[in-house]
């Protein structure tokens, strides 16, 4: 068993963000410790949302948990919502990293070729920054481009374009990372690129499009890679937990809820 750390947003009423991530790691076996970034009304595509930012109360926490002795072999990070609390992050998690623990940024930053409702250039480069103290990014393939300065393809990349995309990632600070739902010559894969080897993991693409599943995938990545498994066999290993759990949701009429997690536990 790890402690593990999820530095992202509460969201009413969805499963995404820490919603669907502690339980999924609880499951797997860990001790999970929660830093919310900001207690959201409901997801940004609605349109309409109300945010409670918890800049304030994170900085307080840290303080506490310093003098507690708290540690963590593991650190998810996603949604930042000022420079101030990004600061507050990035500091953070350069002193757990210092530590021994394992740094995880989900840049979340949108899908699909465009930025979520609500996120700018300004959110874009706190992200940017969240490489420094990185082990392992875990982008969409929006977010790889929005993170490494190029324009989003619809009709994807081919091998070199993605490869060099990881690069500029690597330049950033990145040590490893893992594109989601990346499109590479015409086929769907989830791309994995560290200093001096990469690899493509082929998936089907399913008529669903359910929100949360980025946040779904970093958990079960994270989680085994705390259970010692090496990245190649952590990344098979979510991407099938994925489908399956996309599978049995099919039916669900509001993707923007997300996947009723606690629901499909079995499946981990």
């Amino acid at each position: 068993m790890k402690n593990i750390l999820l530095i992202n947003d509460v969201v009413g009423g969805s499963h995404v963000g820490m919603c669907a991530m502690l339980p999924i790691l609880t499951k797997m076996g860990h001790s999970v410790f929660n830093l919310p970034t900001a207690l959201v009304s409901n997801t940004l595509d609605y349109g309409d949302y109300e945010v409670l930012e918890t800049t304030k109360y994170m900085s307080g926490t840290i303080e506490v948990w310093r003098r507690l002795g708290f540690s963590f072999d593991g650190v998810i990070t996603g949604l930042m919502f000022s420079p101030q609390q990004a600061a507050v992050v990035r500091e953070y998690c350069r002193e757990l990293r210092n530590q021994g623990a394992f740094i995880m940024v989900d840049p979340i930053m949108g899908d699909g070729g465009r930025p979520y409702n609500g996120i700018g250039e300004t959110q874009m480069k706190l992200m940017r920054q969240m490489m420094e103290v990185c082990d392992l990014a875990v982008p969409n393939l929006t977010e790889a481009c929005l993170l490494a300065g190029v324009p989003y393809k619809n009709e994807g990349f081919n091998k070199c374009e993605l490869i060099d995309i990881q690069q500029r990632i690597h330049r950033l600070g990145a040590e490893s990372i893992v594109i989601t739902s990346a499109l590479m010559d015409g086929k769907n894969c989830v791309s994995v690129s560290g200093w001096d080897c990469c690899w493509n993991v082929p998936y089907k693409q399913l008529p669903a499009a359910f929100h949360g599943t980025g946040d779904i995938f970093s958990a079960l990545l994270l989680g085994s890679l705390m259970s010692g498994k090496a990245l190649r066999e952590a990344t098979e290993y979510a991407i099938s937990v994925v489908s399956s759990l996309i599978e049995r949701n099919m039916g669900q009429q509001d993707p923007c809820r997300g996947i009723p997690i606690e629901a499909c536990l079995d499946l981990i």
